[in-house]
């Protein structure tokens, strides 16, 4: 029920007329993460899929490799003023040396739904070395065609968007295999949530579950614009391949073409744009 929240508003149109009616909005609330007890980061998110989110974010953030490195995620810490719990504080416990605090003492603790590098003091430590290196790129990874098919395929599972308008959208899809030029990318997983990052986190999040990593057969297709840190979380992942409906930023494309990251931008169906290592479209 927190994933959609009902509102009262007021419709205005242009011949003046207004109408009250109930409209729905997205959820969006706080995540606190604590690490062996330590507050870590807070994150803006949209309630839903919070152990994928919790997991997808250590492993983006290079705190964890494999879900054997969390022994658990309580939720029990999470309490409104009244005394019932609201499932906002994620207490993780993690295997002994798994986190060393004086290593992540860059990260600040409030990550907008924005922003999943807002709480990052400084351009050093938001670049992570990743467990799963991207592979290096393989001439016919995927088809244009397959590529044109994403944004349709992303589009039609977003319920979330569907009810609220308000949320963006990640999913993973397995790409054809050689020779089966025409088939449409197999959807693996799709998530939403008011944060881009956070949609990608729960992806990510749940193909670390499913113990799919590296996901080098795999591309990521967002609804949004490919930012630098979505780059990084699908190196992270050991993604070959961020596609995005918008553009991508100067410091997305340059991350991509260092880390071999295939960016797609201005994917709409019909046209888009390779900014890094097209030859796996080939």
């Amino acid at each position: 029920m927190r994933r959609v929240v009902r509102s009262r508003v007021h419709r205005f149109d242009a011949s003046g007329e207004v109408r009250a009616r109930a409209d729905a909005v997205a959820g969006e609330e706080p995540l606190e993460v604590r690490l062996d007890g330590e507050q870590f980061t807070v994150t803006m998110r949209t309630p839903g899929d919070d152990v994928e989110l919790v997991a997808g974010f250590l492993l983006t953030e290079g705190v964890i490799t494999s879900m054997a490195d969390i022994v658990e995620v309580d939720f029990a810490s999470g309490l409104d003023p009244d005394g019932s719990r609201n499932y906002n504080v994620a207490a993780v416990r993690l295997q002994p040396g798994v986190w060393d605090r004086e290593t992540f003492r860059a990260r600040q603790v409030y990550t907008s739904s924005a922003c999943g590098i807002c709480g990052t003091a400084s351009i050093e430590a938001v670049r992570k070395e990743s467990a799963y290196p991207v592979a290096a790129p393989e001439p016919g990874f995927i088809s244009p065609s397959a590529v044109l098919a994403l944004p349709e395929l992303l589009r039609s599972h977003q319920g979330l968007f569907d009810s609220t308008g308000g949320v963006h959208a990640a999913a993973l899809f397995a790409a054809p295999e050689a020779g089966e030029d025409g088939r449409e990318p197999d959807l693996l997983v799709l998530r939403e949530d008011v944060g881009r990052h956070n949609a990608v986190d729960k992806v990510l999040g749940w193909a670390l579950e499913q113990k799919l990593l590296p996901a080098d057969r795999a591309v990521l297709q967002v609804s949004g614009r490919a930012s630098f840190e979505l780059v990084q979380k699908a190196a992270m992942a050991g993604i070959p391949v961020l596609s995005a409906v918008s553009a991508p930023s100067a410091l997305a494309v340059d991350l991509g073409r260092e880390l071999g990251v295939t960016v797609i931008g201005f994917n709409r169906g019909s046209t888009f744009n390779a900014y890094s290592h097209e030859q796996r479209l080939h």
